[in-house]
């Protein structure tokens, strides 16, 4: 279950070690600092969120090139986000294994930033629980993206395959070479004709063979 939280709250009872209690959900706002990517950002405080749901191309990191759109991505976030005042709802755990906020995201004029992204195709889904509260809409709204060939979906698919390989269990798609895809369990497969279809059904693609 989502809850809108202070995050000004949340840091001082935080520091306290003292459980975060819900806000009253018509007035938490807290102010972007700045955009770390298409789905990272700092806000007052110093906290990292991470946009819940979602995942955008990578940027480039030190010694680790870009990948496509990624930079349009962290542009699109920025111009949503930095420097105005934004609603959290945050997730159940509130935090990823990298300690940052896990929220849907929400203007001040009820835009619905997570949803953005996908809708003009700078972010696909990843579906990392099993029950997320904006879902059906985030999945209607890439598949709105794909059909429009929208931002990153308007690229061509890179060494298409004959088929692909889901895990129903983790919500990622592999190439059917993939060891990922080849040690799913049959009781968790599923095979999807080509990439289009993978994602249609809210599959997100595997990091390693990126398919």
């Amino acid at each position: 279950m989502l809850k809108r939280f202070t995050l000004t709250l949340i840091l001082a009872l935080l520091a306290c070690g003292w459980p975060s209690p819900a806000a009253d959900a018509d007035s938490p706002r807290v102010k972007v600092r700045w955009v770390d990517d298409g789905d990272t950002i700092v806000v007052a405080g110093g906290e990292r969120v991470r946009y819940l749901g979602i995942n955008t191309p990578e940027v480039a990191h030190k010694d680790k090139p870009g990948e496509p759109f990624g930079d349009a991505a962290k542009a699109f976030n920025k111009k949503l986000v930095q420097g105005r005042w934004i609603n959290l709802e945050l997730a159940e755990p509130q935090r990823d294994h990298y300690g940052r906020l896990l929220a849907y995201v929400f203007l001040a004029d009820g835009t619905f930033v997570n949803g953005e992204l996908v809708r003009q195709g700078y972010a696909h889904l990843l579906r990392r629980q099993p029950k997320l509260r904006y879902w059906k809409q985030l999945l209607e709204l890439q598949r709105q993206a794909l059909k429009m060939k929208k931002g990153m979906w308007s690229l061509p698919v890179a060494n298409p395959e004959k088929f692909y390989i889901g895990n129903k269990l983790s919500w990622i798609f592999h190439r059917p070479h993939c060891q990922f895809g080849r040690k799913t369990a049959t009781d968790n497969r599923i095979r999807f004709g080509d990439r289009y279809e993978a994602l249609y059904h809210g599959f997100s693609p595997g990091r390693r063979c990126k398919p």
